[in-house]
């Protein structure tokens, strides 16, 4: 019978800094021709033999510039459906923890960037599903401290 195929290619990540209510999380906004203008995080594609937290911490950098202080698995999956390859896309999410001093170097993906309050971050984010994993991502990770058993290798 045919279906949809399900696809588990990219993965997504949000750098965020700050505790409570001071927390906030860096969005990018796109340079290229695939969602041009719009407000995002960090997201990419696996390379062959990369496992997903690699590429979390491959794609910040390449993307912002930043090395987080700690990579966690947000222990959630953002999921979509996916017009240009007919699936429905898997991405394990991840959060960053960014040192407050640190500056963001942005690439040739995006033409700029912001550190947003999670209430700011909100309302620029354009999906449901964005929007419900930044929910996730304040409940668990600024509301509170992450499990330990999260945290992923950051080398």
């Amino acid at each position: 019978m045919p279906g949809l195929a399900v696809q588990s290619t990219m993965v997504s990540v949000f750098a965020i800094r700050g505790h409570g209510k001071d927390a906030q999380v860096l969005l990018l906004r796109r340079a290229g021709t695939h969602l041009h203008g719009v407000w995002s995080y960090v997201a990419g594609h696996l390379e062959p033999d990369e496992k997903a937290w690699q590429c979390a911490l491959r794609e910040l950098r390449e993307e912002t510039g930043l090395t987080p202080l700690a990579l966690y698995s947000a222990d959630c999956c953002e999921s979509y459906y996916d017009i240009r390859e007919e699936c429905i896309a898997v991405v394990p999410a991840f959060v960053a923890v960014i040192g407050t001093e640190a500056e963001v170097s942005l690439n040739s993906e995006h033409d700029d960037h912001r550190w947003a309050s999670f209430d700011q971050a909100t309302r620029q984010l354009p999906f449901g599903g964005q929007r419900q994993l930044l929910a996730h991502v304040q409940r668990e990770f600024v509301n509170r401290e992450p499990a330990p058993a999260l945290r992923m290798p950051t080398a």
